[in-house]
């Protein structure tokens, strides 16, 4: 069974950055598209940056130019660069694996901007 699982959330100053890992288990390298949503409290959930397989990424508008998704193929993990973070910022990340058709969601992580 596959599943992912995030790590590198905490607590930074406005202005600040942190640096989020997904990682996928058992080591499987068909991962159709990776993708990371947050969730502020009273909140929807919302996409904040996706790549699909051949590398194209989308990020929503209220981070582009500041957060960056990348991935290491060979750990078989994707990145959320943040840069800039500001309270609005704020929520539950989480990481998405598309594999399969399925979606597999990790359990979240939480970043506070705060200072």
């Amino acid at each position: 069974q596959v599943q992912v699982a995030e790590s590198g959330g905490g607590l930074v100053q406005p202005g600040g950055s942190l640096r989020l890992s997904c990682a996928a288990s058992p080591r499987i390298f068909s991962i159709d598209a990776w993708a990371w949503y947050r969730q502020a409290p009273g909140k929807q959930r919302e996409l904040v940056a996706g790549m699909v397989n051949g590398g194209n990424t989308q990020y929503a508008d209220s981070v582009k130019g500041r957060f960056t998704i990348s991935r290491d193929t060979v750990k078989n993990t994707v990145y959320l660069q943040m840069n800039s973070l500001n309270a609005e910022d704020t929520a539950v990340y989480y990481c998405k694996a598309i594999y399969r058709r399925s979606d597999i969601w990790g359990q979240g992580t939480q970043v506070t901007v705060s200072s």
